[in-house]
């Protein structure tokens, strides 16, 4: 079971370290990546979904970026879950994620997702007691649905103290250019930290399960979670290959790519 308590927030890597753990976790993603949409070996692998959830502040964003970095912007889609529209409020609260979801071949990437029910919307009262309580048997069930089809669902918390989310809101605030970022209501939220808390640990108990688990992913160092998230995205696509009879294939050894063809050739080669 995903829990919160006991890990270690002082986890951390250096920028040089960072760069070259990124460096080698970005090029094995790309490859997975390329065998999944069919571009090697010409057969269409399971669709892979990534979420992220996270205190605000907790460096999500970052961490996207890193996953994306690599790959061809054509193969991957980024969404976020802004509040329900007016229209989609009359549907159940899992309708308007279906359209989003990647289909074989393809992949998804969700910047907060269909546990809003179970978080702001528990803790702002945006949904009744009864709705958000029965919503994490509903969102197991989803779950469960898409990775019997095929999909490797990968679930990430990003997880930071409220002292480093403190220092990361002044410091956006100090910063002209992403102080579009702090709101009021990221604000109002702080203040609300110990009912997120709550909301947070009921997430992790009951909507952790073996064809999804939550990966807690110890953000109070940026580079150390952005190398921790790509690693476990692609050790999650190895697994999800394994599971539907697809061949793994071995990481490209780039020492003997180098070998292989002149130095000052490589650069062309985009390795």
């Amino acid at each position: 079971m995903a829990r919160r308590d006991g890990i270690d927030l002082t986890l951390a890597l250096s920028d040089k370290q960072a760069q070259k753990q990124l460096a080698v976790a970005q090029r094995r993603l790309l490859q997975l990546r390329l065998h999944l949409g069919g571009q090697i070996g010409g057969e269409l692998g399971p669709p892979l979904c990534i979420v992220f959830e996270g205190w605000d502040a907790s460096g999500k964003g970052g961490c996207i970026k890193r996953l994306v970095e690599p790959l061809d912007p054509r193969h991957v889609r980024v969404t976020q879950s802004p509040a329900p529209t007016h229209d989609e409020k009359r549907h159940h609260f899992l309708w308007r994620f279906w359209p989003k979801l990647p289909g074989w071949g393809g992949m998804a990437i969700f910047d907060r997702s269909w546990y809003g029910r179970v978080l702001v919307e528990r803790v702002e009262g945006f949904a009744t007691e009864e709705q958000w309580g029965r919503a994490y048997d509903e969102i197991v069930d989803f779950e469960r649905t898409l990775c019997a089809e095929g999909m490797i669902l990968v679930k990430f918390w990003l997880e930071i103290s409220d002292e480093e989310q403190r220092l990361r809101f002044d410091r956006r605030n100090a910063h002209p250019l992403k102080r579009w970022k702090l709101t009021d209501e990221d604000e109002r939220n702080r203040s609300k930290r110990h009912a997120y808390d709550l909301a947070i640990d009921d997430m992790l108990e009951r909507c952790d399960h073996p064809t999804a688990p939550w990966v807690v992913v110890e953000a109070e160092s940026k580079p150390f979670a952005r190398v921790k998230v790509v690693d476990e995205t692609c050790r999650a696509i190895e697994l999800g290959m394994q599971k539907w009879g697809m061949e793994v294939p071995p990481p490209h050894d780039r020492p003997a790519v180098e070998a292989a063809v002149p130095a000052d050739a490589v650069d062309g080669l985009g390795l």
